[in-house]
């Protein structure tokens, strides 16, 4: 009797301590309004995981933490994420009762809360609008990016584009943490504020958000947009946190661990064939009887195709996370979901005829489809081709070429099939860069020449002329310094076109790459920097038409094996006919080459090259990027910095410690006299390309023949400074970009606050 209330009382015991364990999860409210919040979120003590997965609910309405600003909109355990509301910030200094407090605004965000990088994107809203985000990421890196948005009429504003005119997005960077983004006026143009009297800035989920014209005006409605945001549990990998099985989150049955691909931390996570919540201990994951499902799976093909009766009956057996199919007795399959339908037995004899008669009747259908097929789609093919061509100017072009008599080299057509071979169909290992205009590939010759492939973005139709005499033009281009165009592909939507090919990469990477930097001495950096000149010196006052290249930087500028420099890319590249000082175009460039007198009155002018290529210059003197840091996380302007060195006679502070131990002081200091210049405010008050190439030039052989050893300048010199070179007369409107995807405003906004990344 003694040893039964013994065993009584100890499974009394036993069933309160399942009791109590359980009732956390029993009292816990898991609604809020009409949202349902899963376990490790929680409204109160006890329901959730730790503190940072508390949502309060006021007035049936939730938010994120203790904070009354982040209203939540949805939980999604299996993505990791949670959707917010976020505001918008609004600069309308024109309006009664306007508020500077309401142009910006601060997104509050937690320890395991990022914004994600892959759901949103930052917008800014308006036809005079310049708008900046600024975000500090988990490890306190500082982050800024830009977005330019700009239209003269509400009627060139393009419902859904997004792209500079009206609109702009840009991207985010991943692991952020906290966020401010403001909007304000760049222009502060009274004809804009008729149609759009506000800027607006905002980060939103992409998909969300759909431009239309009349959120120029009626933004205003919409007081908040949904952001997604990345959690994850901890700051621990899978692996560590396995370790501490009592702070390991992942305690639900059959619930698997995955590392975070936003931040430190890690998701729980049902597999395949399994669902509930892989963070509750007492719910977990649990299987899916995929056999319930009307039809079941094992015959879902027989719905598709309308099959009916008893060739559509196989058996649904349900297993741990998944589930098998079976024939019936009597019938026979192969018993896979998307296999044959069960069929009744049949004898062997019998199954073998019918077997062998539809086999010879397919194999008889499939090789004469075959040749049909085939015979149609390269007819077609064919078609195409020569639509192309014609569509792309092909026939323009070979009776230009018929009728050219020059002693340079004509360009050559080549067809789709040759450009194939001789980039293995485009594999990825011969691509040698990407960028906002397209992408560059190496190819081989059939004569083992290796050339350079731009296959562009995009193609405007409307321009064939102008592409047909700028191909024309570019490969009559014989300068030593330029990279040289020798032919195009018409054959393709996109006309794709082929250079020579460089060797040795770009200035950009053998200035900032410290395996690379050493061999740069002052006097191969000196002899890039006159080449370079002589070349755009050339483009600006020899060539038939001058051409201004828009947009010279040291990624732009390739070497050869010799360190001889090439000048390359005329993606953005304007001509101007030889009574005009200047042409009037949407502002491109990259940031920190860009001339400010162009950027912000869009006149461009020769000078606006003098004032890139004065960037250069600092570069090659400084080894510094055109955006550095001073080792107090503050971005430095490298052109601003330079000239106030100059003009402060510190310049010795900023110059790079090699060409110091090498170079001539005051040699140095003249060239940095001339930096100075061409970095002038004013374009009016910088030299032209020919007298930079002039004054490089008489340093180069000053240095090589010192006063009293040789003439310091000879004819010779003005001989090498402009190559001769056989031209092509074309139109004065053509725009050397036609040749090329040009970018608008929006690629101003990618380039805005980031320095190039040195790719070709």
């Amino acid at each position: 009797m003694a040893l039964r209330e013994i065993l009584l009382q100890q499974l009394l015991l036993l069933g309160a301590i399942i009791l109590a364990a359980s009732e956390p999860y029993s009292i816990c409210n898991r609604a809020c309004g009409s949202l349902h919040i899963p376990y490790p979120f929680g409204t109160s003590e006890g329901c959730y995981l730790n503190s940072s997965f508390l949502i309060t609910c006021k007035d049936s309405t939730p938010f994120l933490g203790l904070s009354n600003e982040l209203k939540v909109l949805d939980v999604s355990l299996m993505e990791g994420e949670i959707r917010v509301s976020s505001l918008i910030a609004r600069d309308c200094p024109n309006e009664p009762g306007y508020n500077a407090n309401n142009s910006y605004y601060e997104f509050p965000l937690f320890k395991y809360f990022l914004i994600s990088y892959t759901k949103n994107k930052f917008f800014a809203v308006g036809c005079d609008t310049f708008a900046v985000i600024a975000g500090t990421s988990a490890d306190a890196e500082s982050y800024t990016a830009g977005c330019l948005s700009l239209c003269d009429s509400i009627d060139s504003v393009v419902n859904g584009s997004c792209e500079g005119i009206g609109c702009c997005q840009t991207s985010l960077q991943k692991e952020m943490s906290s966020f401010l983004w403001t909007a304000g006026s760049l222009l502060n143009d009274s004809a804009v504020g008729k149609f759009s009297p506000c800027s607006f800035s905002f980060v939103a989920e992409e998909k969300a958000y759909n431009f239309s014209s009349s959120d120029l005006v009626n933004i205003h409605n919409k007081q908040t947009v949904p952001v997604v945001l990345d959690w994850a549990v901890g700051n621990e990998t899978c692996g560590d946190a396995k370790k501490n099985s009592t702070t390991y989150a992942c305690k639900g049955a059959n619930s698997e661990c995955f590392n975070s691909t936003n931040g430190p931390g890690y998701l729980c996570k049902c597999p395949s064939g399994y669902e509930g919540n892989p963070y509750d201990f007492f719910d977990g994951c649990k299987d899916i009887n995929e056999c319930e499902e009307n039809p079941n799976p094992c015959n879902k093909t027989c719905e598709n195709i309308n099959i009916t009766g008893s060739f559509c009956n196989k058996i649904c057996v349900n297993i741990a996370g998944s589930f098998k199919c079976s024939c019936p007795k009597g019938y026979e399959g192969d018993g896979r979901t998307n296999g044959t339908a069960c069929r009744p037995i049949v004898s062997q004899f019998r199954r073998i005829a019918i077997e062998l008669g539809i086999g010879i009747s397919l194999s008889i259908l499939l090789v004469g489809g075959s040749w049909i097929y085939w015979g149609l789609k390269r007819r077609n093919l064919i078609k195409l081709k020569e639509k192309l061509f014609q569509q792309n100017g092909g026939l323009m072009l070979q009776q230009l070429l018929s009728n050219y008599t020059g002693s340079v080299e004509r360009a050559k057509i080549f067809s789709t099939e040759e450009l194939k071979r001789a980039t293995n169909n485009y594999d990825e290992s011969r691509i040698l860069g990407q960028g906002g205009n397209g992408t560059v590939y190496k190819g081989v010759l059939p004569d083992n020449k290796v050339v350079a492939i731009k296959k562009s973005k995009g193609f405007d139709q409307s321009q064939t002329k102008q592409f047909i005499n700028e191909v024309l033009l570019l490969t009559q281009i014989n300068h030593r310094n330029v990279v040289k165009l020798l032919g195009c592909c018409l054959e393709t939507e996109v006309p794709l076109l082929v250079y020579e090919f460089i060797t040795n990469g770009t200035l950009f990477y053998h200035i900032h790459d410290k395996s690379h930097s050493s061999q740069l001495s002052w006097e191969n950096r000196l002899k890039i920097a006159v080449e370079t000149a002589r070349a755009l010196a050339y483009l600006h006052s020899e060539a038939s038409m001058p051409i201004i290249h828009r947009d010279v930087k040291t990624a732009n500028i390739l070497l050869d094996d010799n360190l001889t420099a090439k000048v390359a890319d005329f993606g953005a590249s304007r001509q101007i006919s030889l009574d005009q000082a200047q042409v009037t175009t949407l502002v491109q460039g990259t940031f920190g080459y860009l001339d400010p007198e162009y950027f912000h009155t869009g006149q461009l002018t020769e000078k606006s090259d003098v004032y890139s290529f004065g960037v250069v210059l600092a570069e090659l003197l400084t080894g510094k990027k055109v955006v550095f840091s001073d080792g107090t996380r503050r971005d430095i302007n490298l052109s601003m910095s330079f000239v106030s060195t100059v003009k402060e006679d510190r310049v010795l502070q900023i110059l790079d410690n090699q060409i110091i131990n090498e170079g001539n002081i005051e040699e140095l200091k003249e060239v940095a006299n001339l930096v100075k210049r061409c970095l002038s405010v004013s374009g009016e008050d910088r030299p032209s390309m020919k007298e930079v190439a002039m004054e490089l030039e008489g340093l180069r052989i000053m240095r090589k023949n010192p006063p009293g050893k040789a003439n310091l300048y000879t004819e010779e010199t003005e001989y090498l400074l402009f190559e001769p070179a056989h031209s092509f007369s074309i139109d004065s409107s053509t725009d050397c970009s036609s040749i090329y995807t040009t970018a608008g405003y929006d690629s101003i906004g990618n380039h805005l606050l980031k320095p190039p990344d040195g790719g070709r």
